[in-house]
């Protein structure tokens, strides 16, 4: 016991010593466990908070619970085409949580903080557009830093003052600047305020990071909208469908599934592969015109034939 105590006040020194060197304070979480060693009070098992769940059995048994709320918890998008279902996976987690909030009492605000570069793909939040996804505007900050430096200065501030239910820290890509060694001090001040990190990375690949679970968004094909007789309304486009892969987590293998998410009701639920055959003679919600197939053009393709080098003139 006297060994684990000397190795962990080593390595509290040492973030001390990482800290003042760059001119930063002290992380909150070596200070936290210096205060639980010296005190006794606390112990890892009374730090642990509740997850929160999908409300999905099989999704929320692969998680060991669902999503941890004192972490880093990474949405990734392979594809520029597909920041939109990663978005959209992010805005419903931090809908589900903020009603968690609000029938516990606990009003606090929600901080979007968009990348540069990912606003120009992706686009900013749009008010109305959050309120029918279930999300309360009166309640979503959004933030758009010049610099990456700059967003990931704010994340660290906004996750350790514990002041919003949830921080979602939008990156596109895989840059240089935020690495390993960044995503470890973003880990460590989650951990220490108890409040989550949702990393929201956009066309980016897998790389070694802290976040406690990490999930591959795409979109899923919807169904037609239903209505209160149990019919479905013709011609219309129903909720969103992700269709996800555990990517990163303590289930060793790979798990993949599509879940339905009920802005209204704010609850995911399980869909098999969707049914995407529509009755005969129906289209599309946005089908576009139905043109005949061009005849008769004024310009057709030349026969393929042998190409000879012509003699040079000179």
């Amino acid at each position: 016991m006297a060994q684990n105590a000397l190795a962990r006040e080593r390595l509290f020194a040492l973030r001390e010593t990482i800290a003042r060197l760059e001119g930063k304070p002290a992380p909150a979480l070596a200070a936290a466990e210096q205060e639980a060693l010296a005190q006794g009070r606390k112990t890892r098992q009374e730090r642990i908070l509740p997850p929160l769940p999908f409300g999905v059995e099989f999704v929320d048994r692969a998680l060991e619970g669902g999503l941890p709320l004192d972490g880093i918890t990474e949405f990734r998008s392979a594809l520029s085409r597909d920041a939109g279902a990663a978005s959209g996976l992010a805005m419903a987690v931090a809908a589900r949580l903020q009603k968690q909030e609000s029938d516990a009492g606990r009003l606090m605000p929600l901080l979007w903080i968009g990348d540069a570069v990912g606003t120009l793909e992706a686009g900013r939040p749009y008010a109305p557009g959050l309120r029918d996804f279930g999300l309360c505007p009166e309640r979503f900050l959004h933030a758009a830093p010049r610099k990456l430096d700059e967003a990931l200065w704010l994340a660290e501030a906004a996750v350790e003052s514990a002041a919003f239910s949830a921080v979602i820290f939008e990156v596109r890509g895989n840059p240089a600047h935020f690495g390993l060694t960044e995503s470890r001090r973003l880990s460590l001040r989650a951990h220490a305020a108890r409040r989550p990190l949702f990393l929201l990375r956009q066309a980016g690949v897998e790389e070694a990071s802290s976040a406690a679970l990490r999930l591959h968004v795409e979109p899923g094909p919807s169904g037609l909208r239903p209505l209160p007789d149990g019919s479905k309304l013709a011609g219309s486009i129903g909720n969103p469908i992700f269709r996800l892969t555990l990517e990163k987590s303590r289930n060793p293998a790979p798990l993949s599934f599509l879940l339905e998410w009920n802005p209204h009701e704010r609850e995911f639920f399980s869909v098999t592969e969707p049914n995407l055959l529509r009755p005969p003679g129906e289209q599309s919600a946005h089908s576009g015109a139905q043109l005949p197939a061009s005849a008769n053009r004024s310009y057709r393709p030349q026969a393929m034939g042998a190409l000879l080098a012509f003699e040079r003139a000179s």
